[in-house]
């Protein structure tokens, strides 16, 4: 059985994301994804049920494993939900994941504007904190819960990501997590456009004396052990693994093959440093080259997904 398990978006800085793991049906907060006081949320969040009351649902949009309910007409052709189906077929091609065998689908609740969005969130999962975006998975549903703002196309590839890993896949370590939704929320042509913000500063880190250590990421549980700079190591580790060396794509692909065959696997690192023994220093040399490599590949703007500029949100009334 799939445990239940919640991602969500911090508001903080660009890309920090946090995550609770919930494990069965009791809620264990392991993550940073709350605020100070937010334990005496954690049991008024085991006491409450989802319900389906206040969800969007006057409009829907399905294909293959993306299902989009909204009180906002999107259409098959949006620009967005395209968007989406190509990140499942690159997300499922670049890491070779097996199909799943029961068609399970990632419900995408998109929400008209904020306001809903965040009485919703807070009636229903008191003891989360407000963030722009969310994903559970219980053993019944993936869901990913969020509203039509400026922030909507990097969101929704995020957490979209996270829905269709744990769809194909038994678990996934955290940083691991992290770092493969990091790695696809980057919109591209192809998977692997470079986060030129973690690129800057992965490169200042090296320069000030900085190593990487993916046996401490391997160790990391909770995620308010995780720091921003956490999240940049393990979306670089992912960028590293799939485009440096053909060992190192292979040793990615093969333990993910092992997260669809069992809850309890190995250690990736162990597989990387059988296959690349200097794995540390290739990866050091890849990071301090990461910042004078830019890709090129254009990109569709913001407001084709939004209507808007970078700083304002889609009323009800001018939504597509």
């Amino acid at each position: 059985m799939r445990p239940t398990t919640t991602t969500c978006r911090f508001q903080h800085g660009l890309r920090q994301l946090p995550m609770v793991w919930l494990c069965g049906l009791t809620l264990i907060l392991l993550a940073g994804c709350h605020s100070a006081g937010s334990g005496n949320g954690i049991s008024k969040l085991m006491g409450k049920r989802e319900s389906d009351g206040g969800l969007p649902q006057r409009h829907s949009v399905a294909a293959e494993q993306l299902v989009v309910m909204s009180d906002l007409k999107l259409g098959a052709k949006h620009p967005l939900v395209e968007e989406l189906k190509v990140l499942r077929e690159q997300v499922h091609e670049k890491l070779q994941l097996p199909e799943d065998e029961t068609g399970e689908k990632v419900t995408v609740y998109l929400f008209s504007n904020e306001m809903e969005y965040r009485k919703y969130i807070e009636e229903t999962y008191p003891g989360l904190p407000f963030r722009r975006a969310y994903f559970i998975g219980t053993p019944d549903k993936l869901a990913v819960y969020t509203f039509w703002g400026d922030k909507i196309r990097e969101d929704l590839r995020h957490e979209f990501t996270h829905g269709l890993l744990h769809a194909s896949l038994q678990t996934v370590p955290l940083w691991l997590d992290e770092g493969l939704a990091e790695y696809f929320e980057v919109p591209g042509v192809e998977p692997g456009t470079v986060n030129n913000e973690y690129a800057v500063r992965l490169a200042r880190a090296v320069q000030s004396g900085w190593r990487p250590d993916i046996r401490r990421l391997e160790r990391l549980e909770k995620v308010e052990q995780m720091h921003r700079a956490d999240y940049r190591e393990s979306w670089a580790w992912v960028h590293f693994m799939l485009h440096s060396t053909p060992d190192g794509k292979q040793v990615l692909l093969d333990y993910l093959q092992s997260l669809h065959e069992t809850s309890h696997p190995d250690l990736l690192s162990t597989s990387l440093v059988a296959a690349l023994p200097e794995a540390d220093a290739r990866f050091l040399n890849y990071v301090a080259t990461l910042n004078t490599y830019r890709d090129w590949l254009s990109t569709p703007s913001q407001e084709q997904f939004t209507g808007t500029k970078r700083r304002e949100t889609v009323s009800r009334a001018n939504a597509p």
